[in-house]
């Protein structure tokens, strides 16, 4: 049985729902709702390979008016990058005040060279990837390890490379740094976020 996963967002309003299968590297599909900085929709299926490496991630966005997607699929050592829009999202998010959200997908594929893992934006689930091929919970306290990720900005899904810093700080706890940000990140026994700072904590049946 897939596990049920549910997060509500703390910086924002919103939630995140989550089915994973991790019997095999992860196989997982979810919605995410939230809004800011507009409401939308965004449905994702992830999937991985044995050793937890990132293999393919669709992702679909949309809101009043507007529809995106982006698909990445790693082959070869390489990354295949396809997007779609339609509607305007970027005069949704005129007439709402903020600035415009650039075009979905990424220009340059081989930018994306190094990354193994895959961040969807806003989305707790995509932490465990990282965690369980680097097998965090296993490392001694204060072990860093440097990354680089395919980040997947929402709602635009501009696809950009980045780099990232996991530090295990014990078996159910880790630290996260990415540029001038870091949160400790507290997870399950199988790598799956309880509580992320500024972003969500896990729902859990009563």
């Amino acid at each position: 049985m897939p596990k049920s996963l549910l997060w509500t967002r703390i910086d924002t309003a919103g939630a995140e729902h989550a089915l994973a299968d991790d019997s095999h590297g992860l196989a997982a599909h979810g919605t995410q709702v939230a809004a800011d900085p507009i409401p939308y929709t965004c449905r994702y299926q992830l999937l991985t390979d044995p050793q937890w490496v990132s293999a393919r991630l669709e992702v679909e966005v949309e809101g009043a008016g507007w529809r995106r997607s982006v698909r990445l699929e790693r082959a070869a050592a390489r990354w295949r990058v396809t997007a779609a829009e339609q509607g305007d999202l970027d005069g949704a998010l005129a007439a709402a005040g903020r600035a415009p959200a650039g075009l979905p997908g990424v220009e340059d594929p081989d930018r994306l060279a190094d990354a193994l893992d895959v961040d969807l934006g806003g989305s707790p689930l995509f932490n465990t990837l990282p965690v369980r091929r680097l097998r965090l919970a296993d490392q001694p306290a204060d072990t860093s390890f440097p990354i680089s990720v395919a980040w997947v900005l929402v709602p635009s899904l501009t696809v950009l490379p980045a780099e990232q810093v996991y530090t295990a700080l014990g078996p159910n706890r880790f630290r996260y740094a990415s540029g001038s940000f870091s949160a400790e990140i507290d997870v399950d026994p199988e790598g799956f976020v309880r509580h992320y700072p500024g972003l969500a904590d896990r729902a859990t049946a009563r």
